[in-house]
């Protein structure tokens, strides 16, 4: 898919802004009660403007866990649950049933968030962009690692151009995912419901590369089952050529032992050097410019605590979620957006299976 193509997604999506929505409180419905709901229910308390009212999984235990603690109704059909009514319909769910669920919500003139990936397939994810299009509804994507403190402070310097010409930018995931951690589910480590460390674990990091860096000209990529008993990779890497001309790589397993080591994002540029480290991008270990800025001395040796390496950026992005629904600004993070990771991903996958470099855009 092309910039033009992607610019024109963006542009029409700016139109259809909660129709429905003033300044009444939003009233949200969540699928998939298992590991990141946890991020969303602390992110929806944070809000006033924000009340829950529905919960949706189809194994018991998960479901009724939600419902003791959220203190709300539940459903082990989807489609009872959009009977509820609701507002927004947040997708927790493996990412293989994404397409439906959100397509479905759409029929039914209801705005959807959902989590990363948006979908497994390229054509999925244009289906669900379409459908909430013809609805007139927002197709939110989940990038809360955008929202990180660090990552802010990054993103400031590159607006800045303070780094001049890039040079070369390099990302580590090195993280674990035992083999415990597959079996507890059958669909994960599947193509079909899941993806592999790259699609599922190292979503948000494959999303800095145009977040941060701009367009991708070129992927090439090698994948391998190395150690756990699944379909998908549990490492992977790949060489990066930006339309800047910019060189990079990107490394990620899920087999470091004996726990979550580091996830990092390295920028070599003309005028500045900076990495962010930490177990997920959550320690600036490294920032230095040849121009010197009022906000160096906060960036330097700045870091924060996590509890997972989800982060800590859901609540801020539910901040922008509410902004949005409000009319109090345009919708920054998109299917659009959230079809840029996808094509990476999409396109890394086309290398590691023909051995070639696969060039972008891709066609629709």
């Amino acid at each position: 898919m092309g910039d033009s193509n992607v610019s024109v997604l963006e542009g029409r999506s700016l139109m259809f802004i909660g129709d429905k929505i003033n300044k009444k409180k939003i009233r949200v419905g969540l699928v998939g009660c298992g590991r990141i709901s946890k991020k969303h229910f602390q992110a929806i308390k944070k809000y006033d403007e924000l009340i829950l009212v529905a919960v949706c999984d189809n194994n018991k235990i998960a479901l009724k866990k939600s419902i003791k603690a959220e203190g709300v109704d539940g459903y082990g059909d989807y489609s009872l649950f959009l009977d509820h009514g609701m507002d927004i319909v947040i997708l927790c769910t493996p990412s293989g049933v994404h397409a439906e669920q959100a397509i479905l919500a759409a029929s039914r003139k209801m705005h959807v968030i959902t989590e990363k990936p948006m979908a497994t397939l390229w054509s999925d994810a244009l289906r669900m962009i379409n459908a909430h299009m013809m609805a007139g509804t927002q197709l939110f994507v989940v990038k809360q690692n955008r929202f990180n403190s660090t990552l802010k402070l990054l993103k400031r310097a590159l607006i800045e151009n303070r780094f001049g010409k890039i040079y070369s930018v390099h990302i580590n995931v090195f993280w674990t995912r035992p083999q415990e951690y597959y079996d507890q589910a059958r669909w994960r480590g599947t193509w079909k419901m899941d993806g592999g460390a790259l699609m599922n674990q190292a979503s948000h990091y494959v999303d800095l590369l145009t977040w941060l860096i701009g367009p991708v000209a070129d992927v090439h990529a090698m994948t391998g089952v190395l150690a756990r008993d699944i379909e998908v990779e549990d490492t992977a890497v790949l060489n990066i050529r930006w339309k800047s001309g910019a060189l990079g790589s990107m490394n990620v397993t899920m087999l470091t032992y004996p726990k979550n080591l580091e996830g990092s994002i390295s920028i070599i540029g003309e005028k500045g050097t900076v990495k962010i480290g930490g177990v997920a991008t959550n320690k600036i270990e490294h920032w230095e410019f040849l121009d010197k800025c009022d906000y160096d001395q906060h960036a330097i040796n700045h870091c924060y605590e996590i509890d997972s390496v989800y982060g800590s950026g859901h609540e801020d992005y539910y901040r922008d979620i509410i902004k949005v629904m409000h009319r109090e600004t345009d919708v920054k993070i998109n299917g659009a957006e959230g079809l840029k990771s996808l094509e990476i991903l999409t396109a890394a996958y086309l290398s590691s299976k023909t051995g070639n470099i696969v060039s972008l855009p891709l066609d629709r």
